[in-house]
């Protein structure tokens, strides 16, 4: 419960800058659970999120994203970690055939254990219903990621695969796949993942709802019991966003 608290206490920050610099937006959303690429990252429990962001007509952009974490008790001093901040810029890009593309750079940082630290790049290009994207990583898990491999080639790609449909009454469809794979993935978790989510989304005047069931395909699978908070069981997400400042209907 405190960290919630202090979660939603970080939001209220966050969400009063976006209001005071013009240009500047802050999203803000609550979710019964973190999901990363299949994986929970909040021990199933709910997460307060938010970010800021600043967009410039040129393209270029750049913000930060905040939320609670809880990896558990069986991965070393992440027992201790409790925040996650990721900060992030890129520049986008819509061509005149209807296509748009995105490149860009992303840092997950955790300020309670540094080590977990690490960085990641990304491209995507999407039209009309259908966005791809490449991420890729020279260290995936940081510091301890290498101690845990026993060696500094712990490189990673993700490939990032989501569909986009607008329904009546408000509602959109998405499914979304994902594949992890690279050194990090053979060497400290021991297969490569997929993930695939397919959910609804509704908005109602300025709030964002969605619903979803996330699952993964390895055999590497971690199930959520005991003292493994850090898991990848299938599971239904529920999550209500708003962005700031709200516009007028």
């Amino acid at each position: 419960m405190n960290l919630i608290k202090r979660s939603v206490g970080f939001l209220g920050l966050l969400g009063a800058a976006s209001l005071a610099h013009a240009g500047v937006t802050s999203t803000v959303t609550l979710t019964n659970d973190y999901d990363f690429r299949g994986f929970t990252q909040s021990a199933k429990d709910p997460a307060a999120q938010a970010s800021v962001d600043y967009a410039h007509e040129s393209g270029f952009y750049v913000g930060a994203w905040g939320s609670n974490v809880d990896f558990g008790p069986e991965i070393g001093s992440l027992e201790e970690v409790n925040f996650e901040v990721d900060a992030y810029a890129g520049f986008t890009k819509a061509l005149e055939n209807g296509v748009t593309y995105d490149l860009g750079l992303v840092t997950y940082n955790y300020p309670e254990e540094s080590d977990y630290n690490y960085v990641e790049v990304y491209g995507s290009v999407a039209k009309d219903w259908f966005k791809g994207k490449l991420w890729y990583s020279p260290k995936f898990g940081g510091n301890v990621a290498e101690d845990i491999a026993g060696t500094d080639n712990i490189s990673a790609w993700y490939w990032d695969f989501n569909g986009t449909w607008a329904l009546p009454q408000n509602l959109s469809l998405t499914v979304h796949g994902g594949y992890s794979t690279g050194d990090y993935w053979d060497k400290v978790i021991g297969d490569d993942v997929f993930d695939y989510s397919i959910g609804l989304g509704y908005t109602y005047s300025h709030f964002n709802f969605g619903a979803k069931w996330v699952a993964s395909s390895t055999d590497a699978h971690f199930a959520c019991t005991g003292s493994n908070v850090f898991c990848n069981d299938a599971r239904a997400i529920v999550t209500v966003a708003t962005t700031f400042p709200w516009k007028s209907e």
